[in-house]
């Protein structure tokens, strides 16, 4: 739903926004079908250092974010 939403905010407005960074909580590229093409996410993605195989962050234990410990 985040990514969705980032996604047509940035279809309405034209500013970048980083919906490509928004993957589920395993880290899946679960919201790829929603970029120009399917591969869109995961290049993103790779072009700012993260791993991707099969649709999924490779070393994404380490790279989630948990908000809650920003509290």
């Amino acid at each position: 739903m985040v990514g969705w939403a980032m996604n047509r905010a940035l279809e309405s407005n034209g500013t970048t926004v980083p919906a490509h960074r928004v993957v589920n909580r395993l880290g899946l590229l679960s919201g790829r079908m929603h970029f120009p093409t399917p591969n869109t996410m995961a290049e993103r993605l790779r072009s700012e250092g993260v791993e991707i195989a099969d649709h999924q962050v490779v070393d994404f234990s380490e790279r989630y974010w948990d908000p809650s410990t920003e509290l």
